[in-house]
């Protein structure tokens, strides 16, 4: 059974009663989002490029990689090429799968497919009237150490900038 609490702009909260695999039945709070897709913008020089975006729900400015939500149908390529261009003024060449993530499993479906984006090229910046962000452009390693001393803490980004990273990693060794 599912009960509607809410339906926003951005998500929906639905009272849910369901099975578990033991038998036993539950009510759960489930928020219904249809995805997102993510990038890191890489640049043929090693540069990261990242927003630094005003989030109220975090208290002020954070860093994050560029990302947004799903339309309709829309393919998280789509929406992943989209977002660059308008967040940050880029267009990509290549968008390559780095992970499909599950933002908030015990609560929402969310879904962010984050993607390594290269091959860059200057397009037109075109921010949303609610979007307020400024493009930060810094070397792979120092997004690294931002990381680990806390400066970044929005999960994509962290997830995103770490599996480049190690993908890195993983064809130098290979070498």
């Amino acid at each position: 059974m599912v009960k509607n609490i809410f339906k926003g702009r951005v998500l929906t909260l639905n009272l849910e009663t369901i099975p578990l695999p033991n038998g036993s039945h539950i009510e759960l709070e489930i928020i219904r989002h249809p995805g997102a897709a993510a990038m890191v913008p890489m640049k043929d020089d090693g540069t990261v490029v990242l927003i630094k975006q005003y989030r109220h729900a975090a208290g002020g400015f954070i860093y994050e990689i560029p990302a947004g939500k799903l339309h309709p149908g829309e393919d998280p390529k789509d929406c992943a090429l989209r977002e660059l261009e308008e967040e940050v003024g880029y267009k990509a060449a290549k968008l390559d799968l780095l992970s499909s993530l599950l933002t908030a499993p015990g609560f929402a479906d969310e879904v962010i497919h984050i993607y390594l984006a290269t091959g860059l090229t200057v397009g037109k910046q075109q921010l949303d009237h609610d979007e307020v962000l400024d493009v930060v452009e810094m070397p792979l390693d120092k997004a690294l150490a931002m990381i680990t001393d806390g400066t970044i803490r929005d999960a994509k980004t962290i997830v995103g900038v770490q599996m480049v990273y190690l993908r890195g990693r993983s064809k130098a060794s290979k070498k």
